[in-house]
């Protein structure tokens, strides 16, 4: 199993998702966070007294997938998320060791479709 932590524009949000969901990936978590350095999209990025830093409103998508679904969701997001200008995020794949579902205890990929 893999990891998929996708920083995207908050305006792209919606066309990443509906390639995901269109690919068949469900199970998406989507978190509003603030990018700064290169995440910052340089025409909206906003001064900010907290951060003492430059920063951009991004979306954060994380969902978990089997191995061999890894190049399709790295394609849905790349798809739905491109605007071909500075500031369009980056993704990132890690492994999963283990998953475990709370109320059931089942283990293994097959909880990712539950």
């Amino acid at each position: 199993m893999k990891e998929i932590k996708a920083y995207v524009r908050a305006e792209r949000v919606d066309n990443v998702v509906r390639a995901l969901e269109q690919t068949g990936f469900c199970c998406i978590t989507i978190v509003n966070v603030s990018g700064l350095g290169g995440f910052s999209d340089p025409k909206k990025a906003k001064y900010s007294f907290e951060y003492v830093e430059k920063y951009s409103k991004v979306v954060k998508i994380e969902l978990v997938c089997n191995d061999d679904q890894v190049d399709q969701a790295v394609d849905a997001i790349t798809k739905g998320g491109r605007t071909e200008k500075a500031g369009d995020g980056i993704i990132f794949v890690s492994p999963i060791d283990r998953a475990v579902k709370i109320r059931t205890g089942e283990e293994g990929v097959d909880i990712l479709q539950k």
